[in-house]
């Protein structure tokens, strides 16, 4: 054999070697080679599918940094439920409004996008933007809230890196009208006050985080609010404004007593929640929930009634009021004096300091003390609303607090925390925290609590009606309706001490007397005396006759039919019961 003979010779033999180790010796060649051919093409088949699969995913998914923002974007400004008044009537909801925001990593040329998006929003700052463009951040917003005309005219720029997304933005279609109860939101849609807070502190800021708080699991929130008593009483208060010349502000509340429930609040100045800076005026705060004031002599239906209540006073009792109390350089005198021995009802009705002061220390520091603690006075009044005021009280209470007190000096209480007790005054004696929720009687039932007896709270509504009939509450008489009140007006505390001239005047109607439902009360804030008012600037000159007014707009609203021809509080009230002198 050659040499050039014997290379095929023995590359055949390698070949053969090969064959046989990866075939074997006794397997079809063709058939082996099919079916691996066959494998490669499966695991070719499923590599290539899984790159396209996830090819197909990165293009339909967002950039990282923008579905971060756009998941947070979600659950801050997400939807809200929608607030309602009793009736139905919505009082804030939600629309939907597109949001400005840019991608720095993805904008190509800087220069032109500030550009441009100032060219189309002439308020952005472009020293600022183009800061903000050039960071390489992965999201920032822009501006949010924009129009959809904007929205329009900055997508047609066709700017890489910038784009939109749709949130929601609250609207309160009343404006002012409702804005202490209903409060407002920030830019993020969460509440920062009134009700609004309130949702928030309930559970729904927790939604939002979770990304759960979509417009299918709002449930719309139902307030004991009747918008048409709403709209009669800011309108009755700024008219009040005009017609006496009030300096400062002024304020009404109307309750129901048999269910704790704030049919109507305003508080005036008030604010646009549409645009919340305007709430950032100290001069605009709900001054029944948020301000603390001395209420006057309204407060001396709560020393009546603790005077009823105890069995050491009855409407048959007297008391000196023929000269001032003097207690050191304190001298306690009455605006209407008589300056002589009156009854019960003659305190009430010509709201003498001194006889109230003379009830209060009957009982002694101590049973006082207790006594408005139970009507719920000393301590903070807590709502739905988070905005709310703690009493000032005496931190020594001594015997001339008590004699102060007992007139509504020297102890300031948030207005609504007033109404709260008298309501219970009117009702049968049952104190009901009071809400700004739809409840119904049965439900306030169950969270009453006994402060005084039926037949005290009896009296008190005879005493209320006896006022309007031939007391200083004359000019809330409203004929049909038979209302009872009581007038308060308070000096106000200016560098320490009590100002003739600046007057703090407050007026409580019950409506109707005989068979209490609504608590009407009217607060003005330095009225000042006006030839309609005689020269006068007190109570039963001005928040008094507004508070008729209100009664006259709001009781048909309210359902309450007129009844004439009633006759006289002794009659119509005290006669229900021969236990009553």
């Amino acid at each position: 054999m050659t040499r050039s003979s014997a290379a095929p010779a023995a590359l055949h033999g390698a070949a053969g070697l090969i064959g046989r180790l990866l075939y074997g010796a006794n397997v079809d060649r063709a058939a082996k080679a099919r079916a691996r051919i066959g494998l490669a093409i499966v695991v070719f088949s499923l590599v290539y599918g899984v790159i396209a699969a996830r090819l197909l995913l990165y293009g339909l998914a967002a950039d990282p940094a923008a579905t971060r923002r756009s998941t947070a974007s979600d659950a801050v400004a997400t939807a809200r439920p929608d607030i309602l008044d009793r009736n139905g009537e919505v009082l804030a909801t939600d629309v939907r409004t597109p949001s400005l925001f840019a991608e720095p990593r993805k904008i190509i040329d800087v220069d032109e996008a500030v550009e441009l998006l100032t060219a189309t929003l002439p308020d952005l700052d472009a020293r600022e933007l183009r800061e903000r463009l050039s960071s390489r951040r992965g999201f920032i917003w822009l501006r949010r809230e924009i129009t959809s005309r904007q929205q329009a005219d900055i997508h047609r720029l066709g700017i890489p890196g910038i784009g939109f997304l749709n949130e929601n933005k609250r609207v309160y279609p009343n404006g002012a009208v409702v804005s202490h109860v209903i409060g407002h939101v920030n830019i993020d849609n969460q509440g920062i006050a009134g009700i609004e807070k309130w949702l928030d502190g309930r559970g729904l800021a927790d939604l939002h985080l979770a990304g759960l708080a979509t417009d299918r699991l709002q449930k719309p929130v139902e307030l004991s609010i009747d918008l048409r008593v709403q709209h009669a009483l800011r309108e009755e208060l700024l008219a009040a404004r005009e017609r006496y010349k009030v300096k400062v502000a002024a304020a009404g509340l109307v309750t129901d007593v048999r269910s704790g429930e704030v049919v109507a609040m305003v508080s005036v100045p008030d604010y646009d929640p549409n645009d919340p800076r305007q709430a950032l005026d100290e001069t605009r705060l709900n001054r029944l929930t948020t301000g603390v004031f001395e209420l006057g002599s309204t407060f001396k239906a709560l020393t009546v009634a603790m005077a009823l209540d105890s069995g050491k006073a009855t409407l048959s009792s007297t008391f000196d009021a023929r000269a001032p109390l003097r207690y050191g350089r304190f001298e306690i005198n009455d605006y209407h004096a008589q300056r002589r021995i009156l009854s019960l009802p003659e305190v009430f009705t010509y709201s003498s300091n001194i006889g109230t002061a003379r009830m209060a220390l009957g009982q002694g520091i101590e049973a006082h003390k207790a006594f408005l603690r139970k009507m719920g006075q000393l301590e903070r009044l807590r709502t739905e609303l988070p905005e709310s005021a703690e009493p000032l009280v005496p931190k020594n209470w001594a015997e001339l607090n008590t004699v102060t007190i007992a007139f509504g000096h020297g102890i300031a209480v948030a207005p609504l925390q007033a109404v709260m007790a008298v309501g219970a005054l009117m009702n049968g004696g049952r104190l009901i925290p009071p809400t700004f929720l739809k409840r119904s009687e049965a439900e306030a039932a169950t969270l009453a609590k006994a402060v005084i007896k039926p037949e005290t709270s009896m009296r008190m509504r005879y005493l209320m009606r006896l006022n309007a009939e031939k007391g200083s509450a004359r000019r809330v008489d409203v004929p049909g309706y038979y209302v009872g009140g009581k007038t308060g007006t308070a000096e106000k505390v200016v560098n320490g001490h009590y100002s003739k001239t600046r007057l703090l005047t407050t007026f409580m109607a019950v409506l109707p007397s005989d068979e209490p439902r609504y608590l009407i009360t009217i607060i003005l804030d330095e009225p000042q005396p006006t030839p309609e008012t005689k020269g006068f600037a007190t109570s039963g000159w001005n928040a008094a006759p507004t508070a008729g007014r209100v009664v006259e707009r709001i009781a048909p609203l309210l359902g309450l039919a007129p009844r004439f021809d009633l006759p006289p509080a002794d009659r119509q009230i005290l006669a229900v019961t021969s236990a009553i002198r």
